[in-house]
């Protein structure tokens, strides 16, 4: 169990591995209900997989640059 706080504007962070494992991301739609003394919240829509920034949409042939590059190696000296 994890514990969070609540910010002055009434929100609360949901932790990581809770959002993974329900599919809540940017956009899904949350309801919560007041059953005895606590609420329970249940995902009632998921936004689908598209992303508004593109990253990631167009493939390309070339090899993968790797993450370890450094580009100060392609300066002659």
């Amino acid at each position: 169990m994890e514990i969070t706080s609540v910010t002055s504007k009434g929100q609360v962070t949901i932790p990581k591995a809770l959002r993974q494992q329900l599919g809540i991301r940017q956009g899904s739609r949350i309801e919560f209900s007041l059953v005895g003394d606590h609420v329970e919240m249940r995902v009632r829509s998921t936004p689908s997989g598209e992303s508004g920034a593109g990253f990631g949409m167009l493939k390309s042939r070339r090899a993968p640059v790797p993450t370890d590059f450094d580009p100060a190696t392609l300066l002659k000296r």
